[in-house]
């Protein structure tokens, strides 16, 4: 059996992944892993954000092609997932939520 060679570090991508998912969670576009309902907190999201932007910061030069368009494509997905939900007005941001949890309800 011979072994394949990755263009990315796995190691890399599940770190870079793992960040991302619990972004999605907090922009509320998935539901939470730990009890099925969807939340938001837009600040924790940012806090998330600003974390891979750090390590993009300070990985630069160390990463192949593949990890940095990873990376720069997450980021950029974030960004402007989390600029479409701030942009949002209280209201419709809370009755989404609902729609959402009545759709995995019913």
């Amino acid at each position: 059996m011979s072994e394949e060679k990755l263009d990315f570090n796995p190691y890399f991508f599940n770190l870079v992944t793992m960040f991302a998912s619990a972004a999605w969670q907090q922009l509320g576009k998935i539901q939470s892993q730990v009890d099925g309902k969807v939340h938001r907190d837009l600040q924790s999201a940012q806090i998330t954000i600003d974390m891979l932007l750090m390590i993009r910061d300070k990985m630069k030069g160390n990463l192949n092609k593949k990890e940095e368009e990873l990376l720069a494509s997450t980021i950029s997905n974030l960004q402007l997932n989390y600029a479409d939900e701030a942009a949002k007005p209280e209201e419709k941001q809370s009755e989404e939520l609902k729609t959402a949890e009545d759709k995995k309800i019913g």
